[in-house]
């Protein structure tokens, strides 16, 4: 019985297993950073109601949509800053 495998089928093997990891990993690595963008607006919302619920003793008030939100959940309490600056510049 000859058993012996020829050089170019394992070649293939390793080859298709190297592909399929490689779109494995671009079909999770989008998800991930989906989740985490949606994760981050919903905390930088909260942030912002919380700022503009305190701030109303103090006069400060930005208003909560999804371009602010972003912006403190990329940016977290620097964001804030930044968007509590804005406010007062523009």
């Amino acid at each position: 019985m000859n058993l012996s495998i020829e050089y170019n089928i394992i070649i293939a093997y390793v080859v298709g297993l190297f592909l399929l990891y490689i779109l494995g990993w671009l079909l999770v690595v989008p998800r991930k950073f989906l989740i985490r963008l949606i994760l981050n607006g919903v905390v930088g919302a909260l942030v912002l109601f919380f700022i503009n619920i305190a701030g109303k003793t103090f006069g400060i008030y930005v208003g909560i949509n999804p371009i602010t939100a972003l912006v403190v959940g990329f940016l977290g309490i620097p964001g804030v800053i930044l968007l509590i600056v804005l406010q007062y510049i523009v």
